[in-house]
């Protein structure tokens, strides 16, 4: 019944309740703006938020294949400073006649002067 009763109620036409019926009307205006721009201040945050996180990540996936790359050159520098070592203490070596003339002996199966030379087969290369 209360129903009824609204139905049949009419508006009081008042500069006051006008005034209000706008207000209200540009109260939900401001509501719609704010919600547009703050769902356009969302979607541009969450592209800026993509594009930051997507960079950080693939400069993480470039940073750590430097590293193993890096870690792969330094063992590489290492062996090759072995083997410089090496080769140097060679040079050394071959500029002694006494053990050009050994290794010549040696390798080459040369001989001094009334010398005879065995050769004897080594134990650990039959193994």
């Amino acid at each position: 019944m209360g129903a009824d009763l609204n139905k049949n109620v009419s508006r009081i036409q008042t500069t006051y309740v006008e005034q209000q019926e706008y207000a209200e009307i540009a109260s939900a205006r401001k509501r719609k703006l704010v919600l547009r721009r703050l769902s356009v201040f969302f979607v541009f945050a969450s592209l800026l938020s993509f594009l930051m996180i997507s960079s950080h990540i693939s400069q993480t996936d470039k940073l750590e294949a430097k590293l193993a790359q890096k870690k792969k050159l330094d063992h590489q520098l290492a062996d090759l400073k072995k083997k410089e070592s090496l080769l140097k203490e060679d040079i050394v070596k071959l500029n002694d006649d006494d053990y050009i003339g050994k290794l010549a002996r040696k390798e080459y199966f040369f001989s001094k002067k009334d010398e005879v030379i065995f050769n004897i087969p080594d134990d650990n290369k039959e193994n």
